[in-house]
C-alpha cells in the first residue's frame, strides 16, 4: 500500500513537472535552436543549424502541428538491398527516436514529432540522435542514446546528446 502511494505521488510530481513546460511553437523552437547554434538561420517555416559539424534542417507545419529535423545522407539510388535491410533493422532497435528515410531520391536521417507537445529535452535529444544516425550510417546505425554491447561507441555517441542537453539547460 505504501509503495502504491509513493508511486502515485512520484507520477503526479512527474506529470506536474511536464505540464510546467509551455507548448512548443515556432518561436520557442527557434530560441532552443539558437541556444544550440547561435549561427543558425531561419528559413520559411524552419531553421538550418549545425550540430557537431553536420547541417540539420528543421521544418515546422503549425497547421498540422508537426516538426521534422532532417540530415541528408546521400543518394537513395546508391542503396543496395542489404543497405535497406540494415536500415530497417536499425529503425527497429538502434536509431531510437530518429529514423532513416527516403524522399525525393535522397537518403535522410530524420526526427519527426508533433510540434506542440514536444518538450525541450525531447527536441535536443532528437536532434542529436538524427546527427548520430547520419554520422553512423554504414557502420553502427545508431542514435547513440542506448546501445547494447561493451565497446567505446556508446559513450562517444552519448557525448553529443549530453553536450546538447547542457546547452539546452541555459535556456
Amino acid at each position: 500500500m505504501i509503495r502504491l502511494a509513493l508511486t502515485l505521488i512520484f507520477l503526479a510530481g512527474g506529470l506536474a513537472a511536464q505540464e510546467a513546460e509551455p507548448p512548443m511553437d515556432y518561436e520557442r523552437l527557434g530560441k532552443i535552436i539558437f541556444a544550440l547554434d547561435p549561427e543558425a538561420q531561419p528559413f520559411g517555416p524552419g531553421f538550418e543549424l549545425t550540430v557537431a559539424d553536420v547541417t540539420v534542417l528543421v521544418v515546422t507545419d503549425t497547421n498540422a502541428d508537426r516538426m521534422r529535423a532532417m540530415v541528408p545522407i546521400g543518394s537513395a539510388a546508391d542503396l543496395s538491398p542489404e543497405d535497406l535491410h540494415r536500415m530497417m533493422q536499425a529503425n527497429f532497435d538502434s536509431t531510437l527516436d530518429a529514423r532513416y528515410a527516403i524522399a525525393n531520391g535522397t537518403l535522410w536521417a530524420a526526427f519527426i514529432h508533433p510540434l506542440s507537445p514536444l518538450k525541450k529535452d525531447q527536441l535536443i535529444s532528437g536532434l542529436a540522435q538524427t546527427v548520430n544516425i547520419a554520422k553512423t550510417y554504414g557502420t553502427l546505425y545508431t542514435g547513440g542514446a542506448a546501445e547494447f554491447g561493451g565497446g567505446d561507441s556508446q559513450d562517444l555517441q552519448r557525448d553529443l546528446i549530453e553536450e546538447l542537453l547542457k546547452k539546452g539547460d541555459e535556456i
